[in-house]
């Protein structure tokens, strides 16, 4: 396993070279700069910033100069953010965005598979209908539409749960549940598809036959290999989640990685933004041989060559 670890983390890096590459040449090519603003700087001045920041060298070059930065571990400084690195902004967004982004996974994982296993079980009843057209619901209302209204219903109208920031475990409510709602309709019916096909496998059968229960049916036999399409969904998704909540993170006033992003992103910082890129290409690598390593241990049958 080990040995599987190590070639899939080397067969990586060339995937994040070319990430590195394109998102560095492309907010390159983006119109504007990090120190445009509506009032306009002496030229002494303006370029007196460009060469503080390598922004005077050709392209090659400043593209040389980041990776050597990045083989160091330092991602550069902020451009807006004066007083930081981007390495002090990620520190600082990431652990927020991690526990709303945990969380909200952890959610609609349980509450995904329980549905998904329900309607699976009650194939074509009306508990089947009921949790598929919820899940269509789920996914087909955004984030942005979602999230209004549960502030308008619980914190606005029933007065139970602030609207937004940062505080005890009650301000995560919101900001969780509007996370995890769309994940929890993917799960439902990546579940729900899966669990079917195995309930129809010959060793399916072979249990029911040996005169087990259904629930030990289900949990002993049948949740490992139905799992498996659900574990491959959760490893980008986890990533995708935890990086780009930046929509409920404005919403609800919370400081995260996403909010930072796209800041960075308006203001042209170049370095928060790619930093922010690597940061998650890393993270997609981590959780996608995580995934690879789970898949290992639900199905014997997967082998690590």
């Amino acid at each position: 396993m080990l040995r599987f670890a190590l070639k899939r983390v080397l067969g990586a890096i060339p995937t994040l070279l070319v990430l590195i590459a394109l998102a560095f040449f492309l907010i390159k090519a983006a119109p504007g700069g990090p120190f445009d603003t509506d009032r306009r700087l002496p030229p002494e001045i303006e370029a007196n910033l460009q060469a503080a920041y390598n922004l005077d060298e050709p392209l090659y070059r400043q593209f040389g100069l980041y990776l050597g930065g990045l083989l160091k571990g330092d991602f550069g400084p902020s451009f807006q953010y004066r007083d930081y690195t981007v390495t002090e902004l990620i520190a600082a967004g990431f652990p927020v965005s991690l526990r709303l982004g945990g969380l909200a996974m952890l959610l609609a994982f349980v509450v995904g598979v329980a549905v998904g296993t329900v309607a699976a079980l009650k194939q074509n009843a009306f508990t089947d209908h009921a949790a598929m057209a919820a899940a269509m619901i789920g996914i087909s209302v955004p984030n942005f539409v979602m999230a209004p209204l549960l502030v308008l219903v619980f914190a606005v109208t029933l007065k139970w749960l602030p609207a937004g920031g940062l505080g005890d475990w009650r301000n995560f409510v919101l900001p969780v549940v509007a996370l995890a709602l769309p994940q929890i309709a993917y799960i439902a019916r990546l579940t729900r598809g899966s669990m079917i096909e195995v309930l129809r496998a010959d060793f399916i059968r072979t249990a029911r036959a040996q005169g087990l229960p259904q629930r030990a049916v289900i949990i002993r036999h049948a949740l490992k290999p139905a799992l498996l399409p659900v574990i491959s969904y959760l490893g980008p998704a986890t990533a995708a989640i935890i990086t780009g909540s930046v929509v409920i993170e404005q919403i609800f006033g919370v400081p995260g990685l996403g909010r930072f992003f796209v800041q960075g992103a308006l203001n042209r910082d170049y370095t928060l933004v790619m930093g922010v890129v690597v940061f998650y290409g890393v993270l997609i690598v981590v959780f996608n041989l995580i995934v690879d390593l789970v898949y290992g241990w639900l199905d014997p049958r997967v082998q690590y060559q």
